[in-house]
């Protein structure tokens, strides 16, 4: 199957989901490293350091910025692998509307651009398009992260398990706040059947 540059141009913001990443440390210094609010204009702040090695592996999709690429999708899975030349598979699978749907997938290929922090890369989809994915928090136990993208346009709560603690949810809000995020974009991914039609 081929597709012109034009298509993928207009599909970008359906493969960003890709990677997610942000989205996509240790202690309180894996988190954002300032409580004070930023304008929307000033540059995101990454993580201090991210242990790419625990980084790997399967992250759920528990809320997002909505955009048309991911509308409806249920059961999203962000899925990363180093590779041996050190760059990173990236795969995203997803189920539309619901959990009976058949299981989709999307595949890309991500790189750290800053290696003294590990918390800046980009993920080119179909050798054409590269988009910006930033880790800007992140569990001390790597049980969860936030995914930043310049601009704020969009932004990804990620965890291992398929829930989070509400606590802990509200709480990743509020930081997000700091860095000049505007909370109330954030909306629910459906994880468990039971979710569906409770987005808030």
């Amino acid at each position: 199957m081929s597709f012109s540059r034009s298509f993928l141009i207009r599909l970008a913001p359906c493969l960003l989901a890709a990677a997610v990443g942000a989205l996509l440390s240790g202690c309180a210094s894996t988190r954002a490293r300032s409580v004070t609010k930023e304008p929307a204009s000033a540059p995101l702040r990454t993580v201090s350091h991210v242990d790419l090695r625990r980084y790997m592996g399967d992250w759920r999709v528990i809320a997002n910025i909505p955009y048309f690429g991911e509308k409806n999708c249920v059961d999203s899975i962000e899925s990363y692998a180093l590779r041996a030349d050190g760059k990173i598979d990236n795969h995203f699978t997803y189920r539309k509307k619901s959990f009976s749907a058949p299981q989709k997938q999307m595949t890309a290929l991500a790189w750290v651009t800053n290696h003294k922090t590990n918390a800046e890369w980009q993920v080119r989809f179909f050798g054409l398009i590269t988009v910006d994915y930033l880790v800007i928090d992140l569990d001390p136990e790597y049980r969860w992260a936030v995914l930043g993208y310049p601009g704020r346009k969009y932004g990804w709560i990620l965890a291992r398990e398929k829930t989070l603690p509400p606590r802990t949810y509200q709480a990743i809000l509020q930081r997000l706040k700091t860095q000049g995020y505007d909370p109330a974009r954030f909306r629910k991914v459906p994880q468990l059947p039971s979710q569906i039609g409770d987005l808030h």
